[in-house]
Formats: structure tokens, sequence, C-alpha cells
């Protein structure tokens, strides 16, 4: 069974930085990119960052290019997603997802598994 277990959310002031842990088993690490996204209230979930397991070629949306930074662990079967100089406007529930390819975007229709969420509230 694929499973993806993101934790890491929390409480940040402006300007602060978290860092988000993708935990990821049921699966063959290597053969499939992993993404994060994120969903603010009342809005539609978009997607932040991707990784590949080819390359480790990344995509950022361009709304965190600069402040986010996506990297895995295959030992540990993780991926972080590092953000740094929060804005109010990344408020928002961050979710993990598997895509079905190992090349991983920020396009949700190519990912087919998805982790619960973990909120991250920037807020002074």
């Amino acid at each position: 069974e694929v499973q993806l277990q993101a934790s890491g959310g929390g409480l940040v002031q402006p300007g602060g930085s978290l860092r988000l842990s993708c935990a990821a088993s049921g699966f063959t690490f290597g053969d499939y990119g992993i993404g994060w996204f994120r969903q603010a209230p009342g809005k539609e979930r978009e997607g932040v960052a991707g990784i590949s397991t080819v390359d480790d070629n990344t995509e950022y949306a361009d709304s965190v290019k600069g402040r986010f930074t996506i990297s895995r662990n295959s030992a540990l079967k993780t991926v972080y997603l590092q953000m740094n100089s929060l804005k109010p406007e990344d408020t928002a529930v961050y979710y993990c997802a598997r895509s079905i390819f190992k090349r991983a975007t920020t396009r949700e229709f190519e990912y087919a598994y998805w982790g619960q969420g973990t909120q991250v509230t920037v807020s002074s």
C-alpha cells in the first residue's frame, strides 16, 4: 500500500522558516517523482514543487522560487520542503504526493497518490 506521511507544519512568523518532511512507503522510492502541493482556505489546490527521481531535477511554482527548496533522501525514503522567507500568503495545508512518472512537476494531474496534509500558518 502506497503511503505518504507529511509532517513538520506549524505556526511561524513572517520571514521565518519551516521544513516539511514526506515519508514514503509501499513503493520503490526511486521509481517515482514526489511533489508538494498546498491548499489555502477558499482556494484551489496548487502545485508548489516537485523533484524527479532520475536526475533530481526540480520544478517550482513561481510564487515560491528562490524561497523554497525541495530535496530528497533516498536512504530514508523522505522528501523535504525547506521553506524560507515565509509570507502570510503561504498559509495553507501542505500535501505531498507521488507522481505517476519518474519526473515530478507541479501539475496535479500527474499525481496518483496523496498523503494527509500538514498545516502551515504564517502569522505574526
